[in-house]
């Protein structure tokens, strides 16, 4: 799935996206992170991590390309 394809069906926009899927976001609304799983089939622990002792909304899985995640 494209960033594209998530926001129209998350309702976010492909910037703010972006900015997750790049780790330069400070913080998540659990709605936007409830929607986002809802659209991609997953739970928020297959979303987060940490890295060097920081949270992150970095997409623990990617696929090449603008895809956002695999399928589960």
């Amino acid at each position: 799935m494209t960033l594209v394809e998530l926001s129209a069906r998350v309702g976010v926009t492909v910037a703010n996206l972006s900015i997750l899927k790049n780790g330069h976001d400070r913080a998540i609304r659990f709605s936007t992170l409830t929607a986002i799983c809802h659209a991609l089939g997953c739970i928020p622990g297959e979303l987060l991590s940490l890295q060097d002792g920081q949270p992150s909304c970095s997409p623990v899985r990617e696929n090449a390309g603008e895809s956002v995640a695999a399928s589960p």
